[in-house]
């Protein structure tokens, strides 16, 4: 089979496209005939050597895939070859066949393409967790939503929406700010025309947001946790600015406000029966049209380098696919 690898931490330009032996599974895995594979982020950060994890070298990157079982490892019970499915890999899945454990998969709904739910876990269930288990939103609060029209901010508006919360999207351009207003945003901020902290509080009446999600941070993390509200929430998704804030600590006790860390793939491997109910409650959205997976953008396996390029330099909104076979 056909597999992108990663041989040494750096420059993804170096990632090559070769041949592989095709995959075994083990006990309690399954073979995937990859049909899509999404790409984010932080597979940029991962071939880098600069994300959370390292995997042993080499490897190769994707982190979420939605194909067909082809093999199947002693006692593995829930699951048979045949079945269309969604899994979270980690990494792998860049590849025309993926091994995965059988807790990271669910079966892909019969109405779903297969690069709409290779597009869930990774953004779709990052920020639901983000929203649900560590922000606690309520239906009636104000959400604002950095980096608005990417992967996991244009999820973000969406599942805000669909749990009751007033959405505000910011993002670098006025397209971005449309494809967010298009996904259910119900007011948009331009942050490289407008300041940030004025105008997320001239937006909330000036009662500030109750909860900020941020995936981009940098300079835009500071003045967007200056516009929170009283016992407001700043999730920390990730850095796709590329600097890590430095937020001064006498801010968050002012306003009595959290910055609440978010690393949504070690908790869905050390709950899995809670990633699960998470991902069921996904699909019912997605069933019921409260989401709708926006993919922007699909690559061959062979022309992988042009969806790496649009992450790197941020030119991506919605999501990027691999598709393999």
């Amino acid at each position: 089979m056909k597999a992108v690898i990663c041989k040494a931490y750096g420059d993804y330009h170096d990632l090559v496209l070769e041949e592989v032996p095709d995959p075994v599974p083990g006990p309690g895995e399954v073979v995937i005939d990859v049909k899509a594979a999404a790409l984010n982020f932080p597979d940029v950060l991962l071939v880098q050597g600069l994300y959370q994890m390292k995997p042993d070298l080499p490897f190769t990157p994707g982190a979420e895939c939605a194909g067909i079982i082809s093999a199947v490892g002693e006692g593995v019970q829930n699951f048979k070859i045949g079945d269309a499915v969604i899994a979270y890999t980690r990494y792998g899945a860049f590849a025309q066949k993926v091994l995965a454990p059988e807790a990271a998969l669910v079966l892909l709904p019969r109405d779903m393409p297969f690069d709409a739910g290779a597009s869930l876990t990774t953004t779709y269930a990052t920020s639901y967790y983000a929203l649900k288990q560590r922000a606690r939103l309520q239906s009636g609060e104000t959400l604002v939503v950095l980096g608005a029209a990417g992967g996991v901010g244009l999820a973000a508006v969406e599942l805000g929406k669909a749990m009751g919360a007033r959405v505000i999207a910011a993002a670098s351009t006025d397209e971005k700010l449309a494809l967010a207003r298009e996904h259910g945003a119900d007011d948009g901020i331009n942050y490289e025309r407008e300041d940030l902290k004025a105008a997320i509080k001239a937006a909330t009446g000036g009662q500030g947001a109750d909860v900020i999600y941020d995936p981009v941070g940098g300079r835009y993390s500071e003045p967007a946790f200056r516009a929170i509200g009283w016992n407001g929430r700043h999730l920390v998704i990730g850095f796709a600015a590329g600097e890590i804030p430095k937020i001064p600590l006498n801010l968050p006790l002012l306003k009595t406000a959290s910055i609440v860390g978010v690393f949504w793939g070690a908790w869905a491997m050390r709950e899995p029966k809670a990633y699960a109910r998470n991902m069921a409650e996904i699909l019912d959205f997605y069933k019921t049209g409260k989401i709708r997976v926006a993919v922007t953008a699909r690559f061959s396996l062979e022309d992988f380098l042009r969806g790496f390029d649009a992450l790197a330099k941020r030119q991506a909104t919605g999501k990027l696919v691999l598709c393999p076979a």
